[in-house]
């Protein structure tokens, strides 16, 4: 078995991964419906300096208003290349006047890929460069591929490794989190069942969960697709776009502002804050069936 992948500057980004000369990940601006539209022009970026939206897109910091949007800025932003070997690339963003006009922090972030057979692990760290302390959410967004017409059919299912029994559906109300829990997706405790229409209605995120693993599956093949491991990870999110042919299976470790949230970025719920000269590291890795 090989793999071949290839990242990008932009965004520090992967931008295709093949096991055997197979594509794995979602092709971006390549992929159309049949009018010629691109679904999702995006493939894996991070999530940074926040997770989902803020109120209005607005946050307070230092009693000053900054403008943020959806998912933060680095995944827009070129990155500097590290390393680049066959089975390892590393990038790294530094703050910058850019970067300091939107969010006052100083820090460097880096985002590094290594491949072993058939397995991909994605590793982000967080340095704080500054002289205060660094809060900021984090989170990946990789979209995997997979066929359309089995899509349509409903083959497609997601297998938690654990029973899950304590498991919440946050409840989206215009991209914020609403103050009541979302209806549970679970089947059995352990089933999600993925197709044209699961994500009429935006992302699934799900907190609460006890399960270190997660595998997609089709049941008319029975075949495993993949299996993630996004240990450490308290969210995670399942989202397309309707009837596209893949589908993004996200860890975060923070998520977007609830409709009460006061509008104080230190008081983001689940933000993590960094002590001058720490480190925050996490990583989820990706086998492919």
């Amino acid at each position: 078995m090989y793999t071949q992948m290839l990242t990008s500057e932009k965004g520090g980004e992967l931008i295709s991964f093949k096991v055997n000369g197979e594509e794995r990940l979602h092709q971006g601006e390549n992929c159309t419906d049949e009018n010629g539209k691109v679904y999702w022009k995006r493939h894996s970026p991070v999530l940074f300096p926040i997770v989902g939206k803020l109120k209005k897109n607005r946050t307070l910091i230092g009693g000053r208003t900054y403008e943020i949007m959806q998912h933060g800025f680095a995944r827009d932003l070129d990155f500097e290349p590290i390393t680049k070997l066959n089975n390892f690339h590393s990038y790294v963003l530094k703050s910058n006047k850019y970067t300091l006009t939107r969010y006052p922090y100083d820090f460097e972030l880096y985002n590094t890929y290594r491949s072993e057979e058939n397995k991909l692990t994605t590793i982000y760290k967080v340095v704080n460069t500054g002289l205060i302390n660094l809060p900021f959410g984090i989170g990946g967004h990789p979209a995997f591929k997979i066929d359309g017409e089995e899509l349509k059919k409903g083959h497609y299912y997601l297998e938690f490794e654990e029973e899950e029994e304590k498991i919440h559906f946050l409840y989206l109300v215009d991209g914020l989190i609403g103050t009541e829990y979302a209806k549970n997706r679970i089947i059995n405790k352990k089933y999600i069942t993925i197709d044209s229409h699961t994500f009429d209605d935006d992302a699934l995120i799900m907190k609460g969960i006890k399960s270190n693993k997660i595998s997609l599956k089709n049941y008319a093949t029975n075949r495993t697709v993949l299996t993630m491991d996004f240990t450490g990870f308290p969210y995670l999110a399942i989202w397309s776009k309707p009837n596209a042919p893949f589908i993004c299976i996200e860890p975060w470790y923070s998520t977007a502002d609830t409709v009460k949230a006061s509008g104080v970025f230190t008081q983001k719920q689940d933000i993590i804050s960094l002590k001058p000269n720490d480190s925050f590291e996490c990583k989820y890795t990706v086998e492919f069936c």
